[in-house]
């Protein structure tokens, strides 16, 4: 099964809904709650960073029996230092957008958190691509 979700960059009101859509998928075909779980954590994350940094971004989820592959492709600023990025509490958001209660610093720290495999790449003044892949197996 595959899904594709357009975000606009400041639409923090549309903010949460591809992860809310392939929550109900995953909840639908019986794919574990743990995993249901780190799937929405790290999806949410991704798309309220496109929500709050990039002028616009596309969201493909597949997803398969063995795993949920992510791919986010936005385009805006992009991300000067990745390993800056992933530390907890680093964050380059507006006053405004930690007005809004985002910005935290814990979005890409969250998502490594939850991924099985996390790739980011990112070109500044382009924008960033981010992939995730979660598998279904709960080896827990």
């Amino acid at each position: 099964m595959e899904f594709k979700f357009h975000v606009e960059g400041g639409d923090f009101t549309s903010a949460g809904t591809a992860s809310s859509q392939i929550k109900k998928v995953l909840k639908q075909i019986n794919i574990d709650p743990i995993i249901i779980k780190r799937v929405v954590v790290a999806l949410y994350e991704a798309e309220v960073n496109i929500v709050a940094h990039a002028h616009h971004g596309d969201i493909k989820v597949k997803i398969t029996p063995q795993q949920v592959y992510i791919r986010l492709d936005d385009e805006g600023p992009g991300i000067e230092n990745v390993e800056k990025a992933m530390q907890k509490g680093f964050s380059t958001a507006s006053s405004k957008v930690r007005e809004m209660g985002f910005g935290a610093g814990m979005g890409l720290p969250n998502i490594k958190e939850n991924a099985d495999i996390f790739t980011v790449r990112s070109e500044v003044g382009k924008g960033t691509t981010l992939e995730i892949t979660i598998s279904t197996v709960n080896n827990g």
